[in-house]
């Protein structure tokens, strides 16, 4: 490779510079680890220019560690031609491009920290106002499993793994027991294991042994941890959990695919996504356990697989080509060797619970590619709000399915009074919502005028078949002084679909579905029609019950002191969860009573006449896409959804959450037959789901919750969120 020698004398002249701002050069974007091999210094944007009045040919944005300007130039040898663009390209390692210039030209390389100014996503800051932060950046920690969050998550499973998943290739070696730790509790050092899967940039500690229970935990990535050009965090990255009384026995499940399953007229250049309901083991979801098929050829689809830990979404990328043929069907599959962060294989929708199994869809493709980008159509908060609290989160909704690997701190970005906010950026494929969360310990700072950018353009977010957002959106908002008010913590009985207090759970019917674990402080013998992966509870060829998790109970057999040990501390949970929400400040009853038909937004909705009915109509839920929205609905007496043969709905819109919806009962709940209800429901005379002889399946997306009555069901599906 050709030799770079400096040139003599002052630095570049103001005047070069303001005229190469004036160009409007075009910029392509190569990578630091890539030109750092090359000798230079370490380079984040290329830009080209054809000879024009400048004695140049090549000018390149690098990385530097000062605001000093370094000046390079490349002398072509005489009489020797330049080399062609294609063979520069691979001598430089698909790094640099070159035009072959006319005689005498002289190629320049110039290394500096700021750069010219431009629209779109991403211009940079003017060479002639203030310097920004050199850019020169190492990595940073992107997201993490358990995820870090303020105040911290409860309910950790003991037998998890911790991941963090960083902005750049890391040098693996320098991820390890020494650099990655773990303290559980907080001051005591966790003997474990660390590894670092390339694919997904994801570096994984796995404890030696079970985790203690409702224990605070806290992770710690230091200065230590590099990337693969040498550069360190700039700080030690720390991050705190707090732990469950139980391991994580449920199989993960697939949520949302995209393309839907049989999704027609899809476009070629789409990605195909999977997101799960938890945590995933990155190293897991690779090419074999993601793949797709040309159902028409029969033949496998060439392409890369990635995983976001962020988002809980796995992403096929077709390559070989980069489209899928036209007007033809394809079969997706996740295989069950993909496996959540405890171990537990996926429980897919081709076996039988609670035994693992592929999740399979097909979709055809149309006759064309996705040419339409993708645009903003809520925010939360709204731009010019006030007095936001300090732990909001801060979201944006799409018009479309988004691809969520482009969505970190450089596309998602927030700043206070002109400094970068550090923060964790996620994209929930459910929702369509993306969401930037600070990671300080109190939050934001207080009093905060703060501004967010989504970036667009080449370097911006994009949707997935490539299209990228069309324009920056840019908002702002001022903080207060005030942290926002927590959801409410169900701690040990979160993992619980159905618990039947002190009375036992029954179920009715062969397609029984418990997604979560199932519980009762009463005899195992009043658990009937239900079988885990260990253990039948009183079946008959007509009661069927799968559980994917565990079954929780009292002696005798399979019953046990523990076993009833933590059916009673999940009980203690719900009852403190039942009083945290019956003491909330009275709110409203818009509709008398009557919920059907209503969209109501995040608030306590209290039932005037005691009772609550979603009977005329369906009800719905809108978050206004802020997916920390919660609702709450205190009703002193009763709560029924649906009537005999007219099953009614609950829906969730602009990024609400099945997970912060919850129903205080004062006596018992009854969701009829067919109907599909939202939120965790805790009733201190029990629930009871359809009735005997229905075969209409009946779906619960939440908890049902007796405190000290029994849960029945007939023909039911339960997904704890």
């Amino acid at each position: 490779m050709r030799r770079f020698e400096p040139l003599s004398g002052p630095a570049m002249p103001m005047q070069l510079l303001k005229r190469l701002c004036e160009a409007q050069l075009p910029m392509a974007f190569i990578d630091d680890e890539d030109i750092a091999k090359c000798g230079v210094l370490a380079a984040t944007k290329l830009i080209e220019l054809r000879p024009r009045r400048f004695d140049c040919q090549t000018l390149m944005w690098v990385s530097a560690p000062t605001a000093s300007w370094f000046l390079y130039r490349f002398r072509r040898p005489l009489r020797k031609r330049w080399p062609a663009a294609t063979r520069w390209k691979k001598q430089m390692n698909n790094m640099l491009s070159l035009k072959s210039p006319a005689r005498g030209f002289t190629a320049l390389v110039v290394a500096f920290m700021v750069g010219c100014g431009g629209g779109g996503g991403g211009g940079l800051d003017p060479i002639l106002g203030t310097p920004p932060v050199a850019s020169v950046v190492g990595p940073v920690v992107t997201s993490t499993s358990p995820t870090g969050s303020n105040p911290p998550v409860s309910g950790v499973a003991t037998n998890s793994r911790v991941v963090a998943t960083f902005s750049k290739p890391m040098a693996a070696p320098s991820l390890n027991a020494a650099s990655f730790t773990l303290a559980c509790p907080a001051g005591t050092s966790t003997s474990a294991t660390v590894s670092y899967d390339a694919a997904t940039r994801a570096a994984t500690l796995t404890p030696a042994t079970a985790l203690p229970p409702n224990t605070l935990c806290v992770a710690t990535v230091t200065t230590a941890a590099q990337d693969t050009t040498g550069l360190a965090l700039a700080s030690n990255f720390v991050w705190s959990f707090r732990t469950g009384a139980l391991a994580d026995t449920t199989r993960p499940n697939v949520i949302v695919v995209v393309p839907a399953a049989a999704a027609g007229n899809v476009p070629t250049n789409t990605k195909i996504t999977a997101t799960f309901n938890e945590d995933m083991n990155p190293a897991s979801l690779a090419g074999s356990s993601f793949v797709v098929t040309n159902t028409a050829l029969g033949t496998p689809v060439a392409g890369n697989v990635s995983y976001s830990v962020a988002n809980r979404t796995a992403t096929f990328t077709p390559s070989s080509p980069a489209t899928l043929a036209l007007n033809s069907p394809f079969t997706a599959t996740i295989t069950a060797g993909a496996t959540d962060s405890a171990g537990n294989a996926l429980a897919g929708n081709t076996a039988v619970a609670p035994n693992s199994g592929n999740h399979v869809w097909a979709f055809t493709t149309g006759a064309t590619a996705d040419t339409t980008p993708p645009t903003v159509t809520l925010i939360n908060p709204v731009s010019g709000a006030t007095n936001v609290c300090r732990t909001q989160s801060i979201n944006a909704t799409f018009s479309e399915p988004m691809d969520g690997t482009t969505f970190d701190a450089t596309t998602f970005r927030v700043t206070d009074n002109g400094v970068a906010v550090a923060g964790v950026v996620s994209y929930d494929s459910v929702s369509q919502v993306a969401s930037f969360n600070p990671v300080g310990a109190t939050g934001f700072s207080a009093g905060a005028s703060l501004v967010v950018t989504i970036a667009s353009g080449s370097a911006g977010v994009k949707d997935l078949a490539g299209n990228a957002l069309a324009t920056d959106r840019t908002w702002n908002f001022t903080t207060s002084a005030q942290s926002c008010a927590p959801v409410v913590d169900l701690q040990t009985v979160a993992g619980f679909g159905a618990f039947g207090g002190a009375a036992g759970v029954t179920n009715q019917g062969v397609n029984t579905i418990i997604n979560g674990h199932l519980g009762t402080t009463a005899a195992c013998t009043l658990m009937t029609g239900f079988h885990d992966a260990s253990n039948v509870y009183t079946e008959t060829p007509l009661n069927i019950g799968g559980v994917n998790g565990t079954i929780f109970c009292a002696p005798p057999a399979p019953g046990t002191t523990t076993t009833l040990a933590i059916a009673t501390q999940a009980r203690a949970d719900a009852l403190a969860a039942y009083n945290t929400l019956a003491a909330m400040p009275a709110g409203s009853d818009p509709g008398a009573g009557q919920l059907g038909g209503l969209v109501l937004l995040p608030a306590v909705y209290t039932a005037a006449g005691g009772t609550f009915a979603i009977t005329t109509g369906d009800l719905t839920l809108d978050a206004q896409g802020n997916p920390d929205a919660s609702w709450v609905f205190q009703s002193a007496a009763e709560l029924t959804v649906g009537l005999p043969a007219v099953p009614r709905r609950v829906f969730l819109i602009n990024g609400a959450k099945a997970a912060n919806v919850f129903w205080q009962v004062g006596s018992a709940a009854r969701i009829e037959d067919g109907s599909s209800m939202i939120g965790t429901i805790i009733a201190p005379a029990g629930v009871t789901i359809s009735t005997a002889g229905q075969t209409l399946q009946t779906t619960l997306t939440g908890r049902a919750i007796g405190l000290t009555a029994s849960v029945t069901m007939v023909n039911t599906t339960i997904v704890a969120p």
